[in-house]
Formats: C-alpha cells, structure tokens, sequence
C-alpha cells in the first residue's frame, strides 16, 4: 500500500487554519468539518476490517502516524490519503489540536506519496463530524440526469390560488453539470449574509447554519462511483409550505416571489422547518452574535441583519442586492437590467452554474434556462412550484 499526501480542499497546507468559515466548511467529497481524515476505499477497508471513525496507525519508512480512518466510495484501491494542514501546535486558537499530522509522514525523499505503508487498527475511535451521513438519493432523485428515465410531469393542480406576476418575479437556476461541488457558493453566501460559526460540537447536533448545502450522492459501483453534487438552498416556493404554518407570520410571499423573513416577528416555534421539504431553513439554537467592541464586527455585511438567538433564517436570494438595484434603477428611471443583480452565490460559482433573474421577462438569461427541456423543479411532484430549479445533468458526463 502507500500514502498519498494532499492539499486540503479548504484549508489548503495549513495556512488557512485559523479561518472559521473555512474549517466548518463541509470538505467537498466526505463532507466532514473541522477535521481531516485518512480516506480509504471501501475494499480496502473492508479487507482490514476497519470503519469510519477507527483510529489507524500509519507507518513506512520508520515514519509514524495515527489518524482518523473515513471510508470513501470512489477512492483508489489499496492505498491511503491524507490531506495536509491539520494537527497543529502553534496555529492559534482556532486552528490548534484539529485534526492529524500528515506532516511527520512526509519525508524529504517522497513529499506526496510513501510507499511500502502499513496499516493497522489501534483500537481507539474518534468522532468525525460529516454533514450528511447518507450516500444514496433513497429513491427519490433528487439530481436527474438527461437520457435517463425520468419522473412523471410535476402536478399542475392545487388547493392554494396561484400568484399573480408582478413587474419582477425573481428566480434561479442551477446547472447540475456546471457544479463542481466545490462549495465557494457556501462560503460566499456565508460571508454576505453574517451567517455565524457554530464549531465542530453544534454541527454534530445537526445545528450547522449555512444557507447552502451542497448535497452528494454515489452513482453507481461503490469502488468507481459517478459523484453527484446538488446544491440546495430556499427554494423560494410558491406554494411554500412553510407560510401557511407559521402562526406569527414571520414567514411571508411578496409580490415579487420572494419568500420572506420577518426576523423581529419570528418566536422561534420552529413549525416551518417542521414543514418545509428541502430541510433548508435553520434555527439559531445559540447567541452567535459578537460583541459591539469587537474588531470582528468590521467583518460583517452592514446591509443584513445580525440574527438573534431564537429565530429562523434562510437564504434570501440577496434580498440586499436587490433592493439596491432597484434603488439605483428607480433613480436613473428604468427597469432593473437582466444580469445587474448576481447574488453572492451566483458571483462565487467559477463555472457559472447559478443564473438569477427575472422571469417574468421571457428574455432574461433564467427565463431562457427554465424554459429547456432538461429544466426540472426539486420534488417537484409535492407541488411546491420552487423559484429556483435545476438543469439535469447531462448523461455523459462520468466525473465529478
């Protein structure tokens, strides 16, 4: 066997160690946050009788190291990899004593990859935290590929009378075949809409509070699986589920097609979260805020709110963005332009997979990517009528 050292997706060789937003970071393909791990096939695993979570003892060429084993479908057969940038002394507070040392495997001769490795369960055990735990779409197909049987045609009917289009009707769209998965819209959308740190003990209690998800699945045979990503978010729904439960009406449509929350009306009943499908509105269980005096204020978007504890918050399609288009619209006497308001999401992706826009204008860049054929809406067949929909990803495409 042998060891491979890589980069860390988010923290890179360890320079960005004491970066919050990027330790809590879900990491591309294992989703685990404020740790690495020694990633392994499941073969491979299998024939050493070792599970994610085990504590394995690394060792070759005199050199040693224990780390923590995740097992992750797609990796390659018989050999080990570990990402650089963790297990730090002297890093600061936020990045010290996380994760394991690939740096005392790495000797002068071989810096990427060791051969003649061994590999070893000590016994001992070790809690990664992933944020999702499971691999499969569980029959539902979330993420649609063209050429591929698809689900029968979304339901047209409802008990709920439909919204009347306004001057603006905003909307986004995805493009599953652009998505790397590679989370930049995450932390975009973390750095404009204050969105706190929680640490690894609250995203173990299922209480991280990104507004995006970047949901991954495993197509196919566990050692060579096509890897799906899908990122999630409000979805915006006209019919939202979530409007009609809440008992304050702290969370309300506008004319625009905006779902909407009223933060100082929210008492934190938790009844559209309950209610919502995509599982995409989070719950401020803590007081995340900082204090007035802190330097870290400097840090904060000044056009959105700091949430309190005790309330719901969601993504907002940039509500921010708009209106500050629509200001300066309205003061040189014209519409807002296609293409003038890029959430921060939209503006992070690098391979332009998020458009957003208007469709009510059949012309706008959204309006022309709903109307292909290969656009559908997530769950669709529950008749939520999402705002933000998807474009299936094209069947030839085998990689990530």
């Amino acid at each position: 066997a042998s060891l491979v050292l890589v980069q860390d997706p988010t923290i890179g060789d360890g320079r960005w160690a004491n970066n919050a937003w990027l330790q809590e970071l879900p990491k591309p393909a294992s989703q685990l946050v404020w740790d690495n791990a020694a990633l392994l096939s499941p073969a491979f695993a299998s024939r050493l009788g070792i599970s994610s979570g085990d504590m394995i003892l690394l060792s070759a060429g005199g050199l040693h190291a224990e780390a923590a084993a995740w097992v992750m479908p797609g990796h390659a057969p018989d050999c080990v990899s570990l990402s650089l940038g963790y297990g730090r002394t002297a890093a600061g507070s936020v990045g010290n004593g996380r994760g394991f040392s690939a740096y005392v495997m790495r000797p002068d001769s071989a810096t990427w990859e060791i051969d003649g490795l061994q590999v070893r369960r000590t016994g001992g055990t070790y809690a990664l935290v992933s944020t999702q735990r499971h691999f499969s779409m569980e029959g539902r197909n979330p993420v649609r590929i063209v050429g591929e049987q698809e689900r029968p045609a979304d339901p047209t009917t409802s008990l709920y009378p439909d919204w009347k289009p306004g001057a603006y009707s905003w909307g986004m769209s995805i493009d599953l075949g652009a998505c790397l998965g590679c989370n930049a819209c995450v932390v975009a959308c973390q750095a404009e809409n204050n969105i706190p740190v929680v640490g690894k003990q609250q995203v173990a209690r299922e209480r991280e509070m990104h507004w995006i998800r970047i949901d991954r699945y495993f197509d196919g045979d566990a050692e060579n699986p096509r890897i799906l990503s899908q990122p999630v978010t409000c979805m915006h729904c006209e019919k939202a589920p979530c409007e009609v439960v809440c008992p304050v009406g702290a969370t309300v449509h506008n004319d625009e097609g905006l779902n909407e929350m009223v933060y100082n009306r929210c008492v934190g009943t938790r009844y559209c979260s309950n209610n919502c499908p995509y599982k995409v509105r989070r719950f401020n269980f803590l007081d995340y805020r900082l204090k007035a005096d802190s330097p870290q204020t400097l840090q904060e978007n000044p056009q959105v709110s700091v949430r309190d504890r005790g309330v719901m918050e969601k993504c907002t399609y940039c509500v921010q963005r708009i209106n500050t288009a629509r200001i300066r619209a309205s003061k040189e006497d014209r519409p807002i332009r296609d293409g003038e308001i890029l959430t921060a999401c939209q503006q992070a992706c690098p391979t332009g997979a998020i458009v957003f826009g208007n469709i009510a204008d059949p012309s706008s860049a959204v309006a022309r990517r709903k109307a292909q054929p290969a656009s559908y809406s997530l769950l669709g067949e529950l008749n939520t009528r999402p705002r933000t929909t998807y474009l299936a990803r094209p069947a030839g495409i085998t990689g990530t």
